[in-house]
């Protein structure tokens, strides 16, 4: 038999902060996991799938409106045309959904009940599927504990929305070891949660086939599914089924050998180029550019996101206006001159450094300085709130490290200009 294991759906999942990018392809944007689903639908026809397994997230939270839920059914109507049954697991995220609560979903649809653990053996089809899902968003018990054991002579399939033993990325809900998982005698263990890809062999073969979609920088190469071939023995076959519709890059570039803003805009231009290239799938890229490297044009990049920013979107639309969109550049470089060589220099600016230094250790001056700056962090928009990293410090008051920060950038940019 064949049967596709999906999770992390999130449809419809709102994306935070387009608004602080007016460039950005926010209708693209918000459609992605649609369209993604719609996708890993058609494979599952495509391929005849004996059924398919949703490991929980299939919603997005509080997400209220009932049109994402009623494209859910539509697109199970589509499986339930041609025989395709689908086992259904709510996760955290769907356990404050009203969506899960409300809609009466198509009788192709099985859902885990959420009391206990519960069984679906499909007629016609040598496998025994045991899963529980979520009934509060905040589930900490090991619910692996309480799952039936294996039915003997067929294939029995573990579904779970669990943090594992534990990912740094996600909340630690329904923990549990691969140990306990292996030692269970389910022959695959069908998992939800963790947003990236992951398996492990064994005993038992435990998959992670992490989100459809990448919704933002942290989710960024590949998304999708996998299709598993399996029989009453055991696994014999995964292989994975990328669906996503917008690939997000983080594209790093060491400008240690650019002099200038002009010559690390090209290196930029440059990286971007070979990105498009190496990209065999033909789809629209997101990509977050970071400058990197000792460089001695340092001082001229501070202060320049913007404007760098710009010029890279110059390029983007120059080369492939409709595929790459470029949602951030930052600029994480390092001088080429020590901050040692510029107090050797015995002039007005390594006066200036010194007095910045010591301005890390005023709290009179740091005290006014978050005085200041509060007018402005109050004032800003909202989108601005949380993707300027400083004002959080600003709010705090840990203003040391801001001036540790912007000390070396300064200096170098005082300097260049001289």
């Amino acid at each position: 038999m064949r049967f596709i294991h999906a999770a992390d759906i999130h449809l419809d999942s709102p994306l935070l902060g387009l608004s602080a990018y007016p460039d950005a392809p926010a209708e693209l944007l918000r459609g992605a996991t649609r369209e993604a689903f719609s996708k890993l639908i058609s494979e599952a026809i495509d391929q005849q799938v004996d059924f398919m397994v949703i490991a929980g997230d299939l919603y997005d939270g509080t997400w209220k409106d009932h049109n994402t839920g009623i494209y859910f059914c539509k697109e199970m109507g589509r499986l339930k045309k041609v025989g395709i049954p689908v086992f259904l697991l709510f996760g955290n995220h769907d356990a404050e959904s009203e969506m899960t609560k409300k809609l009466q979903l198509p009788d192709n649809v099985f859902v885990f009940e959420s009391r206990k653990a519960m069984t679906f053996q499909p007629e016609g089809l040598s496998v025994a599927l045991h899963g529980r899902s979520f009934k509060e968003v905040a589930t900490t018990e090991n619910l692996v504990v309480h799952y039936p054991p294996p039915v003997p002579g067929i294939l029995n399939i573990g579904v779970l929305h669990t943090a594992l033993e534990g990912n740094a990325a996600h909340p630690n809900y329904a923990p549990c070891s691969v140990e306990e998982l292996h030692a269970k005698g389910y022959q695959y263990w069908a998992l939800g949660h963790v947003h990236e890809y992951k398996a492990w062999n064994g005993a038992s073969t435990i998959v992670f086939p992490g989100n459809i979609q990448g919704r933002h920088i942290k989710e960024a190469g590949p998304r999708g599914a996998v299709l598993v071939t399996a029989d009453d023995s055991g696994v014999h076959g995964i292989e994975r089924l990328y669906v996503d519709v917008l690939r997000w890059h983080a594209v790093d570039v060491d400008v240690s050998a650019c002099a200038s803003l002009p010559e690390v805009a090209r290196s930029i231009a440059s990286n971007l180029d070979d990105l498009l290239e190496s990209s065999s799938a033909n789809m629209p890229l997101a990509v977050r550019v970071t400058v990197i490297g000792k460089t001695v044009a340092h001082g001229e990049l501070f202060g320049m996101e913007t404007q760098l920013r710009a010029e890279v979107i110059a390029h983007a639309a120059s080369v492939a206006a409709e595929r790459l969109w470029i949602e951030k550049v930052k600029i994480n470089t390092t001088p080429a001159n020590s901050s040692e060589s510029i107090k050797a220099r015995g002039d007005a600016l390594a006066d200036l450094q010194a007095l910045l230094e010591q301005a890390q250790n005023d709290e009179d001056f740091l005290k006014g300085l978050q005085n200041d700056l509060m007018g402005l962090v109050t004032k800003a928009p909202l989108e601005l709130q949380s993707s300027v990293s400083y004002f959080k410090e600003i709010r705090s008051g840990n203003l040391a490290e801001l001036c540790r920060e912007v000390q070396p950038g300064l200096v170098a940019h005082l300097a260049k200009s001289e």
